[in-house]
């Protein structure tokens, strides 16, 4: 039987069900990390194991629908294009401008730091004088989603606020809380507005007004803070994720001096995205983790953070 890509449209989203996170049929993660593709004319998932793990680093499963069709011998109309995205409706083709968090929100956000389990973490290794310090410079909000939740707020050179995303964290561990489910989210989600144009900047990037720094990128938003406060002569900031790269935001990185400190597992794919941004700034990237790494830190994924805490707690 020849199926047309005109029927099977593929998206990398959760089935829009009661649940939207699955059992990895690989690891077998006690928290529902995998995510199933979908074929949007129906709505439904393709199969229960077609799909990907989140757990990238730790799992890396990842069973597509091309290889899915072919496993099972059904041929597909390859004229049309396999696309990640549902059909383009005529108004696709207008771009739309971004859109902004009003101050309101973000203002009512910096309070309650007695309640913040991040906030908390960062005064048992630097003090309420220096917490308070960073949540000034970093504007950390803290967010009623889930109590004792942080808000990271994306604010870009402009000083316009892009989004925040929401972190659950344990105030003794500092580590995230990823049980019974992976407690993130993001403040436009939160909205619910139809209308809004999501243009995410690097976290951190309101920093950018000091000229004369050198930049140090790195994967989470806790690093950047946590490290800001030891190396203060660079400006620290966050893609949020491994894999959250895109050129246009690092545009406002233009003829900057860059330093890429990627987490454990993650420098070889950050050696190559290296060389697109080289196009823009003037980048190097740091490796001295990954060679120094033990097979134990490397397990666990292991970013800058972990390493500067166990310093500080000598």
């Amino acid at each position: 039987m020849n199926f047309s890509m005109n029927k099977y449209r593929f998206a990398l989203e959760p089935y829009k069900g009661k649940l939207s996170r699955y059992h990895c049929p690989k690891c077998n993660d006690k928290v529902k990390t995998f995510t199933q593709y979908i074929d949007f004319e129906t709505g439904k998932p393709l199969h229960l194991n077609v799909g990907y793990c989140n757990r990238v680093d730790k799992c890396g499963y990842h069973y597509p629908p091309k290889d899915y069709f072919k496993d099972n011998k059904i041929l597909i109309d390859y004229s049309q294009k396999l696309t990640s995205r549902p059909p383009k409706s005529k108004f696709d083709s207008v771009k739309r401008d971004i859109s902004y968090i009003s101050s309101a929100k973000f203002l009512a956000s910096l309070q309650k730091y007695e309640e913040n389990n991040f906030v908390q973490y960062l005064n048992t290794l630097f003090g309420v004088e220096v917490t308070n310090d960073l949540i000034i410079k970093y504007r950390i909000g803290t967010s009623k989603q889930w109590y004792g939740a942080t808000i990271f707020w994306q604010i870009d050179v402009k000083d316009k606020i892009r989004t925040g995303k929401i972190m659950q964290y344990d105030s003794k561990t500092g580590k995230r809380i990823k049980t019974p489910f992976n407690k993130i989210c993001w403040v436009h989600k939160l909205l619910k507005n139809k209308e809004f144009e999501l243009g995410q900047c690097l976290f951190g990037e309101h920093l950018l007004i000091d000229k004369l720094k050198n930049v140090v990128i790195v994967e989470s938003e806790k690093t950047a803070v946590i490290a800001s406060e030891i190396f203060k002569d660079d400006i620290w900031l966050a893609t949020g994720g491994k894999n959250n790269w895109n050129i246009e935001k690092f545009k406002v990185l233009k003829n900057r001096n860059v330093l890429l400190i990627p987490d454990l597992n993650g420098f070889k794919e950050w050696n190559i995205k290296k060389n697109e941004l080289s196009k823009i700034a003037n980048v190097s990237i740091f490796d001295y983790i990954e060679i120094n790494a033990t097979e134990e830190d490397k397990k666990h994924g292991l970013d800058l953070a972990d390493f500067l805490i166990k310093e500080l707690k000598k």
